[in-house]
């Protein structure tokens, strides 16, 4: 058997060499990329302060509620504390205190006619 070699003309001319990516495209990528978790960040972020503040609200009116009442409570008590027939009872039981009958008292007008003590004036000749 007799063997043909052939030569085939390759024509190479149209064809290009695959360029390796460029260095300028993946940083712009790695930009856009870091740009995109940047706000991913931002609203997460936001979304969890939001739920902290609205359970910081919660608490603050939970706590607004029980100084209302709490306000009530001692008003409350304060009128009670001061009620007239609380203090009568209390100043005839416990401090033995009675009314006062007409006789015991003078009346602040009649008093001008009291005898007031008077002052001394040091005379000048007694000082040395």
């Amino acid at each position: 058997m007799t063997e043909f070699y052939t030569s085939k003309r390759i024509d190479n001319s149209r064809l290009s060499r695959p360029v390796a990516p460029r260095w300028r495209e993946y940083a712009q990528r790695m930009i856009w990329g870091a740009v995109l978790a940047a706000c991913a960040l931002l609203y997460t972020w936001q979304h969890f302060q939001d739920i902290q503040l609205r359970y910081q609200l919660e608490d603050l009116q939970a706590r607004h509620a029980q100084a209302v009442e709490l306000n009530q409570q001692l008003h409350l008590q304060a009128a009670l504390l001061t009620s007239p027939m609380r203090i009568d009872t209390i100043a005839r039981q416990q401090l033995g205190m009675t009314v006062s009958v007409p006789a015991q008292y003078v009346p602040a007008d009649a008093s001008r006619d009291g005898y007031f003590a008077q002052a001394r004036v040091p005379s000048q000749s007694a000082q040395p």
